[in-house]
């Protein structure tokens, strides 16, 4: 299904702005988090051993692959994390992983990925390669999303779309992110994002399975 880009985010100008912001907002807010990124950096060590960076491909705008960076919930077996779904319920999640993933502060490293513009800090959330190819056969406007960078956080993600949600409601709401995009749009959603982790890193438990406009902390961020 082709789906016409009606909104302002292909225009030279409006992508350089977008560019701007990814760039000054990552790295300041890695310069912000980086203590709580060594913290848990070192909490993910102590509970699950060596290799605290989890890396993943994933599918950028228009197609392209790149490698996603996370903190290491858990250890995969194999190829497991490139074609199962869910791993909330995994027997082998310890305490450390089901908090950051709780918290979303699995995410943290993908400011890396903005800084090498793999990603935009807003944006549709970039699925793995073996889900883009399926969801993009059977969802209508699936495959559109991607003519825009996929982000961090996104209008779908505060929206409460992310984990096992509709797929084609995701793709409804990330292509009118991209129809209707401005930067006022982008620093609402971020500031959004922003308030909803300070709110489950202060009150973990409060509306615990909510989405992001539920004001409580959800049991995964996708």
């Amino acid at each position: 299904m082709d789906v016409a880009v009606r909104g302002t985010a292909g225009t030279a100008t409006s992508r350089a702005l977008k560019r701007a912001l990814d760039v000054t907002g990552a790295f300041a807010g890695l310069l912000l988090v980086l203590p709580v990124l060594v913290a848990v950096a070192l909490a993910v060590r102590v509970e699950g051993g060596p290799g605290v960076i989890f890396r993943q491909q994933r599918v950028g705008q228009h197609g392209r692959v790149f490698t996603l960076y996370k903190l290491r919930s858990l250890t995969p077996v194999a190829d497991e994390g490139d074609v199962r779904w869910n791993i909330d319920h995994d027997a082998r999640l310890g305490p450390v992983g089901r908090f950051i993933r709780r918290t979303s502060l699995d995410e943290l490293p993908q400011l890396v990925n903005v800084l090498l513009g793999d990603m935009s800090l807003v944006g549709p959330r970039p699925e793995r390669p073996h889900f883009v190819e399926q969801f993009s056969a059977t969802v209508p406007g699936y495959a559109a999303r991607h003519r825009v960078p996929v982000g961090l956080t996104g209008l779908a993600v505060v929206h409460g779309l992310r984990g096992d949600t509709s797929i084609p409601e995701r793709a409804r709401v990330d292509n009118l992110y991209a129809d209707t995009w401005s930067l006022r749009l982008d620093l609402a959603i971020i500031a959004h994002t922003a308030a909803h982790v300070i709110r489950c890193l202060t009150v973990p438990t409060r509306g615990a399975g909510q989405g992001l406009d539920g004001g409580g902390c959800p049991d995964r961020v996708r």
